[in-house]
């Protein structure tokens, strides 16, 4: 017998019913993955936080292996090239458009460089009107965490570069392009200089609550299917 409610019967129909369950499967993948980013992310703020409570490590001129570093307090002695400074675009702060600055750093006691984020600058109101940076002469200690840049970047276009502007950083490219020797770690500078560049780095756990709300909508939107495709299965009995 069919289900019956009040004075209607369940038939469903079978493409309505594939269609929906193919919807259905769809949205809850969607939400599993915004699920996994949020707890990627609260997993690397995690780390993060770990990192922070261990002492500070000196970052020698001979290479190290970069997840041995990743996340940790670090603190570099050398000397900065400033002639290879690049600029990172789109990098917004506050709703203000600008840069990131980067400059590799020559580790005292060897040949060995390490690419220095150094912070965030105003772009002009000109884009072929780039700031000056100011780069410190002389030999410098800075400090700051160390992260591994991703060598896998989603770009839309084959132009990434436009002279010292960069849209996406990547440590073998920039390596290629500066003819430099590089440890595999990128420093987000936290100690103070006198170079009008702003250091306020965002937690890699950031956007985490961000992906937990995408994923209750898309749970939501499952849920929402289904009960849709019940209702209108339930046809008035003849």
């Amino acid at each position: 017998n069919p289900l019956m409610l009040g004075n209607r019967s369940f038939r469903p129909a079978f493409l309505p019913g594939a269609a929906a369950l193919a919807a259905i499967a769809l949205t809850v993948a969607l939400g599993n993955w915004q699920s996994r980013r949020a707890e990627e992310k609260l997993a690397l703020g995690r780390d993060l936080d770990d990192a922070a409570r261990h002492a500070v490590l000196a970052l020698p001129p001979s290479p190290v292996d970069a997840h041995g570093y990743e996340f940790s307090r670090v603190s570099v002695r050398g000397e900065y090239s400033a002639k290879h400074t690049i600029l990172l675009d789109n990098k917004v702060l506050r709703g203000v458009a600008g840069y990131q600055a980067l400059t590799p750093l020559k580790i005292a006691g060897g040949d060995m460089y390490v690419l220095v984020n150094r912070g965030w600058v105003a772009a002009g109101a000109r884009r072929d009107s780039l700031p000056q940076i100011q780069t410190p002469a002389g030999t410098e200690t800075v400090e700051g965490i160390a992260v591994v840049p991703s060598s896998h970047i989603l770009e839309l276009g084959a132009k990434t570069e436009e002279g010292i502007v960069w849209q996406n950083l990547v440590l073998a490219r920039y390596a290629k392009w500066s003819g430099l020797k590089l440890q595999p770690i990128v420093l987000q500078q936290t100690s103070d200089a006198a170079d009008g560049l702003v250091r306020a780095w965002e937690r890699p756990d950031t956007g985490a609550d961000r992906h937990r709300g995408y994923a209750f909508q898309w749970y939501a939107l499952a849920i929402t299917i289904l009960i849709s495709y019940v209702a209108l299965s339930f046809k008035r009995a003849a």
